[in-house]
């Protein structure tokens, strides 16, 4: 396919925008089995205005009242957070439970390295919707592929 492509001769757009991808991820047909994903939002919810049009049909955004409102298999979204709330959101929070951080545009490369370090899956700079919700669609294939990873090892005889 690679080969295919290098041999075009007319330039073509491969962008986010480009014709032949969906812009808009929520034009997609919705999953018709198994669980909605639901993003729970914690922190500043005006810094992800917008994301609920970029993501797939079927997912939705929560703002829980705190940590302990936290459902299972929700992904957190940590909106404008820092290296001591990602902690504690990591020791509050089950193991297996994704958090994404979103820090400003600005963070310098030592708050994005501390976000990671303490403990978060995914840190996002800025808050752009769509690159946001890419993020939390790649987070989530991550969580499904490792939960059947789980399984996989699980059948293996010891």
């Amino acid at each position: 396919m690679l080969v295919q492509l290098n041999q075009a001769t007319t330039p073509q757009n491969f962008s986010i925008t480009a014709t032949g991808l969906p812009v808009n991820p929520s034009t997609v047909p919705a999953q018709s089995r198994g669980p909605r994903p639901v993003v729970a939002v914690l922190g500043r919810p005006g810094r992800v205005a917008g994301l609920s049009a970029h993501l797939p049909g079927g997912w939705s955004l929560r703002c829980p009242d705190g940590l302990d409102d936290v459902r299972p298999g929700e992904i957190v979204l940590l909106a404008g957070t820092n290296v001591r709330e990602v902690g504690m959101a990591r020791a509050v929070l089950p193991a297996r439970t994704r958090v994404v951080a979103l820090v400003d545009d600005e963070a310098p490369p030592e708050v994005v390295a501390g976000v990671l370090t303490a403990g978060a899956d995914v840190c996002v700079r800025g808050g752009q919707p769509a690159i946001l919700a890419s993020h939390l669609v790649a987070c989530r294939r991550r969580d499904l592929a490792a939960r059947w990873a789980r399984i996989d090892a699980d059948r293996t005889p010891v």
